[in-house]
This record gives C-alpha cells, sequence and structure tokens, in this order.
C-alpha cells in the first residue's frame, strides 16, 4: 500500500450513480438513496480527517463502463489525500491509466476474480497498488455487482490474490451491507488470518462499537457509507475512537 496503512484508518465511502452520491441497501440497484454531491462530499470528508477516500462508480460496476469518470477527475483535482477507486476497471492498461492519473489504489472485483492475472500485470508497474475486492455472500465470493456466485472461499482466494501481488484486500460482508445492522467480525477474522497484507473491512457498520469490533478483529482500515451519511456517528468521533 501506498502508506501500508501503518495505523487504523476510517475511510468514508463516496459510493456515485449518474453524478450523485449514493449509498445501495445490500449491493441492490433501486434501493439507493441520494446524498448529493461527490465533489462536496470528498472534500466534507477530507476536512473532518480523512487520509483516504474510498471512491466506487457503481454505474461502472452494473454496466462495465466508467460512467463517473468526470466526478472522479473532480474529486482528484480537489483533495490531496490517498484515494482507491473501483468500479468498471476491467482491464491493465485500464487500471494503469487510473494509477498514472493520481488513483493511489484500483479496486479489482469482477475483472480479478475472472483474470486473476491482472493483478500480477498491474503490480508489476504500480506495486501494492491493487486491492483486490472481494464480496462475500452466504461464505462465496459474489462478482458481477453481486449477482454471480463463484464458489470461491474468501480466505482461500485472498492468500492467492496475496501470492499475485495483491497490496491489500477489500473485503465486503455483502449479507449485512448497507443495512445500518451491524458487522459480523469473523468471516473479517478468516480473512485477516489468510494473508499478511492489509485486510480493509466493509458492510454493515451502524456504531462506533462495529469499527472498534472489526479494528479487534485485524482489520487494517474499515470503509463506512451510510453511517456517515446518516449521522449515526461522526468522522472525527469513529477516529478518535480508535486512536484510543
Amino acid at each position: 500500500m501506498n502508506r501500508a496503512f501503518e495505523t487504523f484508518e476510517v475511510i468514508p465511502a463516496v459510493d456515485m450513480q449518474d453524478g450523485q452520491v449514493v449509498q445501495l441497501v445490500g449491493g441492490e440497484r433501486g434501493t439507493g438513496k441520494t446524498y448529493g454531491d461527490p465533489v462536496e462530499a470528498a472534500r466534507r470528508w477530507v476536512d473532518a480527517g480523512a487520509e483516504t477516500l474510498h471512491l466506487v462508480d457503481l454505474d461502472g460496476a452494473f454496466e462495465g463502463e466508467r460512467e463517473n469518470a468526470p466526478a472522479i477527475e473532480a474529486i482528484l483535482d480537489a483533495v490531496d489525500v490517498d484515494v482507491q477507486l473501483g468500479g468498471g476497471i476491467r482491464t491493465a492498461e485500464g487500471a494503469i491509466d487510473l494509477l498514472d492519473s493520481g488513483v493511489d489504489r484500483v479496486i479489482l472485483g469482477t475483472a480479478a476474480v475472472e483474470n486473476p492475472e491482472i493483478v500480477a500485470e498491474i503490480s508489476e508497474e504500480h506495486p501494492e497498488s491493487v486491492l483486490v475486492s472481494l464480496d462475500a455472500k452466504d461464505g462465496e465470493v459474489v462478482v458481477s455487482g453481486w449477482t454471480e456466485g463463484t464458489g470461491l472461499d474468501p480466505a482461500d482466494a485472498a492468500g492467492r490474490y496475496e501470492e499475485l501481488g495483491a497490496g491489500g484486500i477489500l473485503f465486503t460482508d455483502v449479507d449485512v451491507e448497507g443495512q445500518l445492522e451491524g458487522v459480523r467480525t469473523e468471516p473479517v477474522r478468516r480473512v485477516v488470518d489468510a494473508v499478511g497484507i492489509p485486510v480493509i473491512a466493509s458492510g454493515g457498520v451502524a456504531t462506533i462499537e462495529d469499527v472498534r469490533a472489526l479494528q479487534d478483529a485485524g482489520a487494517a482500515a474499515v470503509v463506512v457509507g451510510s453511517a456517515l451519511y446518516e449521522g449515526a456517528f461522526t468522522l472525527e468521533d469513529a477516529m478518535a475512537a480508535v486512536a484510543e
């Protein structure tokens, strides 16, 4: 990783659909609630102390085309923190272009599952810049906007991508994603125990206690979306809690 997540981080999510910030429930299209302009959201989180931003082009994730590129470019121009980006990145060339243009880490999900060697290809050019996104539903890695099962066990898959040069694993527990009902630490712990690279947890965070629980489970960072946008807690309070 660029800064290797030396201390546990709380990373705000800026998920984009049709040029707006949106948070989906369980990854289901049409369940989203919108939260305004992505650049304003990015600035707000950086002003609150975020050291990393988690950007997702949801149109890209569902359609395979990066529809929110203008908003992403505007965010890169507007902030001076690490930016990790996922959604619609399907080729090594596309990923390398993004890294060359100022994105710090690219998040690969479907592309990495369909073609694991893409991780090695990108990592050769930009070491430790690939986060492999392993989204788990009922204990199985799912792809294509969480619509297709793969038969892969998340912990086994994480170890395989580490060998290919992944700089970290983004692990999302789809069963609790976006529901503000709390996290499950056991699936996260399994992935953490399987690798020596940072594991970033995502999905279900509703309280600061959830953030602390993921820190205790060994995650290097946690991505938080709905809880921050809905005001369940502030970024400042969450960061203070994990720094104690």
